[in-house]
């Protein structure tokens, strides 16, 4: 246990380091009655669970651009809040979709040591509708904002639950209740909080994305950072959308008195000048999924070892300069959003060999120059790790390092028409309706023409990430014709969710459900043979088939490890005879690359 003494110990090493070049604007003095806890206890807090919904149920009691709604339960039972801010009544998807406001999905404590989101998004709301200093931003707009999306670990509150961060005195856990990290799990839907999250996107269909964190690594100048994806993955017309308008608003944000920057990830946080790394948040992350949904998605990081207060009024203004953006310009958005859709739908109607949907990025070795607003430091070898450890200083410093963000298509494979699940892996269909996608359910058996792939080198970790072991495996094209039972669902790719279905059910897209776990059981060998018996038979392969005999022959002369192994020997021939099972390892969805007439 971790002596409480050693809490001022570690408030007064970060007053030793403070904020740099940093001057935040602040807001006119807001009423007593309507201040946040955060700004009440001088952001030295934040709020629990329960102050957190009496905050929101007051807002929606004092003003009618606000309502307080829930929109799931968390593992432990708690209620998942949501607060609708927008004016004129539009509070449902059909009446902002006739008004033609765009929906902005807010969301904050994912991870619920990170609150920050929570306490800017309070904060925010109240200026537009009860001080009115913000009046007007919702013109054009509606928010949906979930202040704690995590209850569980919201509530498992302490001081020492991160032991990078500078503030608040006491805040949440990183995961659920049942150790689930929710930013893993966009595509595998494990837990009741992201099924309840996805039912909510189905239900809004947002049109823009920001998901709020705290960020670890290197220490530097900058309050907020952010991130979006722009690999070739994300929709052309999104990517500029998010590159336009969000350069205008980290501008919006630096001008009222932040420092800014793209996420930094440094290659190593021990010598800053070998630059920055960026990465590719692949759809288990948020703001890797939502593009996949053909929408914008922001990652705001604001900086571990800055106080809380600059932290918080830092996402404050990057959200407020967000919501002016949009609602200054809706229709932009809605265009592109829109056009997107439209084209996803347009790919998945016809089947093109020539043409591949990339499925996996990595990191090129091209470089560009990136000004960072660093901190001095220096290196010293450790007496206690006897490695080499880092120290920040005061100083401000301006580095120019190399900056690794051009990514290539690592795995990209040609899209089908759709893709048929047998009705007996109903946990895999469980998790296709939960993403919303729209499919057809066979009313009788059927008879189709398919591809697939047969798994081979199969291999798998030593332990689990995220509750579940995740195997990898090389991939061999298979063509043949399949019966499907009743029950079984053809899902198309003639939908807007189209880049979900290829990302779950392509084996080799980084997050499908083969590599979650979700078909592990076609991994196992159920039948074996006796030794005894496969000694029987492989002596009548051997007399029979002189092709085999060499094959056997140049096998135990080049692989000294099977040569050694009697049982390796022997399952050489019954993996070659007609007992072997011949769906063990074999892909049970398939590809469908022709029109059905079923």
């Amino acid at each position: 246990m971790v002596s409480a003494r050693l809490v001022p110990l570690v408030l007064i090493f970060f007053l030793a380091f403070p904020v740099t070049a940093m001057s935040q604007q602040h807001n006119p003095p807001v009423p007593a009655e309507w201040r946040t806890f955060a700004e009440q206890t001088d952001y030295r807090e934040t709020p629990r669970y329960d102050a957190t919904i009496d905050y929101a149920k007051r807002l929606d009691r004092a003003s009618s651009a606000i309502r307080f709604e829930t929109f799931g339960k968390s593992g432990q039972g708690r209620d998942l809040p949501l607060l609708l801010a927008t004016e004129g009544e539009t509070f449902s998807p059909e009446s902002a979709r006739r008004a033609q406001k765009a929906v902005i999905l807010i969301q904050a404590c994912i991870h619920a040591g990170e609150p920050d989101g929570k306490d800017a998004g309070l904060a925010l709301l109240r200026d537009i509708a009860i001080t009115k200093t913000r009046a007007g931003l919702l013109k054009n707009i509606v928010v949906l904002f979930i202040p704690i999306y995590s209850p569980d670990g919201h509530e498992r509150v302490s001081p020492y639950n991160r032991i990078n961060q500078n503030g608040p005195a006491e805040m949440g856990w990183r995961t659920t209740s049942t150790y689930q990290n929710l930013n893993r799990d966009y595509m595998k839907a494990d837990t009741p909080e992201t099924r309840a999250w996805l039912a909510l996107w189905n239900k809004w269909q947002p049109d823009l994305f920001i998901d709020c964190h705290v960020t670890n690594g290197a220490d530097y100048q900058s309050v907020i950072t952010f991130h979006h994806e722009h690999h070739a993955g994300v929709d052309t017309g999104v990517l500029a959308w998010e590159r336009t308008v969000f350069d205008r608003v980290a501008a919006k944000t630096e001008a009222a008195g932040n420092v800014v920057s793209w996420y930094l990830e440094f290659i190593d946080n021990r010598d800053l000048t070998k630059g920055i790394r960026d990465f590719n948040g692949s759809p288990r992350f948020s703001t890797g999924y939502v593009p996949l949904r053909n929408r914008p998605a922001i990652l705001i990081e604001t900086h571990m070892l800055k106080d809380y207060r600059s932290r918080v009024i830092g996402t404050y203004d990057l959200l407020r300069s967000a919501l002016e953006e949009v609602s200054s310009d809706p229709q932009t958005l809605l265009k592109v959003v829109k056009e997107a859709d439209e084209k996803t739908i347009a790919a998945g109607r016809s089947y093109d060999p020539s043409h591949s949907y990339p499925l996996d990025f990595e990191l090129t070795e091209k470089a560009k120059p990136y000004h960072v607003r660093a901190i001095e430091s220096h290196t010293e070898i450790s007496d206690v790790s006897g490695a080499p450890y880092v120290t920040f200083g005061k100083k401000p410093i301006d580095l120019t390092v190399p900056f690794y963000n051009d990514f290539r298509v690592k795995v990209a494979v040609t899209q089908p028409l759709s893709y048929i699940v047998p009705a007996q892996w109903q946990e895999v269909i469980d998790v296709i309706k939960a993403h919303g996608l729209t499919f057809t359910t066979l009313k009788q058996p059927a008879t189709i023409d398919v591809e697939s792939y047969r798994f081979t080198d199969v291999k798998w970790p030593t332990g689990p990430f995220e509750g579940r072991l995740m195997p990898s495996f090389k991939t061999e094209p298979v063509t043949e014709r399949r019966t499907f039972p009743t029950g079984s669902v053809i899902v198309p790719l003639a939908q807007p969710s189209a880049r979900v279905a290829i990302n779950l059910l392509e084996p080799e897209a980084p997050d499908s459900l083969v590599h979650w776990g979700f078909f592990d059981a076609i991994f196992e060998q159920k039948e074996y043979g006796e030794n005894y018996v496969l000694e029987k038979l492989a002596r009548e392969m051997l007399a029979k088939d002189k092709k085999l005999r060499e094959e056997f022959q140049q096998k135990l002369a080049s692989d000294p490890k099977f040569a050694a192994s009697p049982r390796a020997r022997l399952e050489f021939f019954y993996r070659r005879s007609p007992y072997w099972d011949p769906q063990m390892n074999l892909y049970p969805v398939g590809r469908i690359i022709k029109p059905l007439d079923l």
